[in-house]
């Protein structure tokens, strides 16, 4: 997970409206990924199948002609509920998982990005709400490190 949850499971208290994920792009796991969320009623926000973004070749040309840099599946049932994949990972997937953390939230673990990752990612999205993140997670990681 990365994005504004993340910052938030990190200790930074704030408001976001979907949940941000960057997935294995490799076929079998995006497929599982995507499966996943079509498996409990999420759906495509673009009028394509869902499905297409387990395929490299899709994602490529989302990229290149729709300058495409989330999928956003959302539940039409519940409107509010929405995750944006990345479709292309800005940093290395198997060392995003390495340096990521596991949090509780009550009794499930979601592994997260770690803050070192999540301000990497803040500073190539460069918007306003990412600079007020950075000052945040920078400070947590500081007050961490000083209590260790």
């Amino acid at each position: 997970m990365v994005g504004g949850v993340a910052v938030v499971l990190h200790g930074f208290a704030r408001v976001t409206g979907d949940i941000d994920l960057i997935v294995d792009l490799a076929p079998e796991e995006s497929r599982k990924a995507i499966d996943t969320l079509v498996g409990i009623g999420f759906r495509a926000r673009a009028p394509v199948d869902a499905t297409l973004f387990a395929d490299a070749q899709v994602r490529a040309a989302w990229i290149r002609d729709k300058h495409l840099r989330v999928f956003s599946p959302w539940d039409p049932l519940q409107p509010v509920r929405e995750v944006d994949l990345f479709v292309e990972s800005p940093i290395e997937f198997a060392a995003l998982w390495e340096r990521s953390v596991l949090i509780d939230i009550g009794e499930t673990q979601v592994r997260v990005a770690s803050i070192d990752d999540l301000v990497a990612l803040k500073r190539l999205a460069g918007r306003p709400q990412d600079h007020l993140d950075i000052a945040e997670l920078e400070a947590l990681a500081a007050r961490r490190r000083g209590s260790s």
